[in-house]
């Protein structure tokens, strides 16, 4: 069996063969999708809603509501986590046959954390758009700064340039070698 080292491009490729001359003859792109899809096998939604803890059958171990305090929260769920680290500890000396309890405990520690965290994706995008974005504006006005500068710069070189140069006739040729 042999196989090309460069596969011919895909038969679509024809339907941008006038583009050149006229932009409007290639076709629209699909619409978005929306709703539900499948992709890898895997069911994906384009709904970026997170699902509360609830409705993913875990007990919620911080108060309900959105005016929760994260900062709060995630410390003391943190002080909870470690102990009961210190506890499963414990238990796996003391007690080996009944971890079960604590690691369960554990990970619903662990699924809390992690809700709390993903509850502060999207503030933490839009701070990062946010940041960014300055960063242009900054890094543009810089920019502009420096345009401005260019001419009287520019300027003062050409003012300058002239006084250096030698007179016509007083040079050697050789010296320019």
């Amino acid at each position: 069996m042999s196989t090309a080292t460069y596969p011919p491009p895909p038969p679509y490729y024809r339907l941008y063969k006038d583009y050149h001359q006229d932009p409007q003859s290639a076709p629209e792109p699909p619409p978005p999708i929306e709703g539900t899809y499948v992709c890898f096998g895997g069911n994906y939604t384009t709904d970026d809603v997170l699902p509360s803890l609830e409705e993913q059958g875990v007990r919620q171990l911080y108060p309900p509501g959105p005016n929760v305090d994260f900062k709060k929260e995630l410390r003391s769920l943190n002080r909870e986590l470690q102990l009961h680290f210190l506890e499963l500890a414990d238990v796996l000396v003391e007690r080996p046959s009944q971890y079960a309890r604590r690691v369960e405990e554990i990970s619903l520690i662990f699924k809390n954390l992690h809700h709390l965290l993903n509850s502060l994706r999207p503030h933490q995008a839009r701070a990062t758009i946010i940041h960014i974005l300055e960063l242009q504006i900054q890094r543009r006005k810089q920019a502009i700064e420096d345009i401005k500068s260019l001419p009287a710069a520019s300027l003062t070189l050409v003012q300058v340039v002239p006084g250096t140069l030698p007179r016509n006739g007083a040079h050697n040729r050789n010296s320019w070698l």
